[in-house]
């Protein structure tokens, strides 16, 4: 997935006042007991949208709190992983502080030994099944939402109504005016289904996703990042799209003619979610911890996850407005069903083979 002021700081009474009440009374023990401050914390962050949700709802709180200014480094997450990995092997100190980043990248990383075990955090109390990674010993990463590869499209080309198929990609009439991710994530899954296959078929059977993939080659689609879905939509260059819910909820919110929707072959839902490097100074280990804590509270992922427009793994949160039933913000396990989730530990494993076949074939 692709796409400052620091404040200042506050009184040892007021932030642990402060943090008693954003992130609730069993932290503030910890807050006592804290370490030297850092003079700042790195968070590895997608720009844009996400970007902005986070500081919204979590960096730019947690700094007025604690008077720790937080930096958002915009490094693609697949670029950050082996400069942590090499800082970690080397026993040197790792670029950033925080990756926010996929689960399935999270738990590459987590089987590697590189991250630091959270189970200790008082926030994971409570949290929803979603938060506790699969397959996983302990909290190497912790889950923070849930998210959807949605079926966005530009409303004036379906005049009858939303496509109830992801098989429509394959109309002639919509030659070069498709897009997808450059690697296909988000829609591997799907096209297997698309093709004719099933979701019993994944990982062992692809073939029928690489026949789908295969026909819609001949009909020349683009293939990019996420700001690039927000582009082409505002410039009228295509009509349908596969894309997280947040990219297409943005562009709507900009003016821009787009909606989404779930087709009768689902749509596949993930999550991200938060680790921390081994490596680091104790204190700023401590003070990392303290940040995801914080983004796991209740007045955290309330703000952050509404910016987004993603379901968050804190209970009981009611969501935007504009959202309310919609099929690509799931909060109950009926709205699951109609949607995949490959287990991260599957797509750990075959992930990049669907990668390299999905860009073999288009660059045929």
């Amino acid at each position: 997935m692709s796409m400052k002021s620091n404040p200042a700081g506050v009184g040892r009474r007021r932030f642990l006042q402060g943090a008693a009440l954003a992130t609730g009374a069993a932290m503030a023990p910890r807050f006592v007991l804290a370490q030297d401050k850092p003079s700042e914390l790195i968070v590895r962050a997608w720009g844009g949208a996400w970007g902005d949700a986070l500081k919204a709802g979590v960096t730019d709180p947690f700094s007025e709190m604690t008077g720790i200014p937080v930096r958002l480094d915009f490094t693609e997450d697949n670029e950050i992983k082996p400069k942590i990995w090499a800082a970690v092997d080397q026993g040197r100190i790792p670029p950033i502080h925080v990756n926010w980043d996929t689960t399935t990248n999270a738990t590459i990383s987590a089987l590697r030994g590189v991250t630091v075990d959270l189970s200790d955090l008082p926030n994971l109390e409570g949290l929803l099944p979603l938060a506790k990674p699969v397959g996983l010993d302990g909290y190497p990463l912790v889950n923070t939402y849930a998210y959807v590869y949605v079926c966005a499209y530009r409303p004036e080309a379906f005049p009858e109504g939303p496509p109830q198929s992801w098989r429509v990609m394959l109309d002639p009439k919509f030659k070069g005016r498709i897009a997808l991710y450059d690697d296909g994530i988000g829609f591997n899954p799907i096209a297997v289904i698309a093709g004719g296959g099933t979701v019993e078929d994944i990982p062992d059977n692809m073939e029928p996703g690489y026949e789908f993939y295969r026909q819609l080659k001949e009909n020349e689609p683009l293939l990019g990042e996420d700001a690039d879905f927000t582009n082409w939509f505002q410039n009228g260059e295509i009509d349908i799209a596969c894309t997280i819910s947040v990219n297409a909820r943005a562009a709507k919110q900009n003016g821009i003619a787009v909606d989404w929707t779930v087709p009768e072959e689902g749509c596949k839902v993930d999550t991200d979610g938060l680790w921390i490097p081994k490596g680091l100074p104790s204190n700023e280990e401590h003070w990392a911890k303290e940040l995801v804590n914080f983004a796991l509270s209740r007045e955290a992922q309330a703000e952050w996850c509404s910016g987004l427009g993603l379901p968050p793994v804190y209970p009981g949160i009611e969501p935007p407005p504009d959202l309310v039933g919609d099929p690509s913000y799931p909060t109950e396990p009926s709205d699951f069903e109609k949607l995949v989730r490959i287990p991260s530990p599957v797509l750990v494993e075959n992930q990049p083979v669907w990668f390299s076949t999905f860009s073999s074939i288009m660059q045929s």
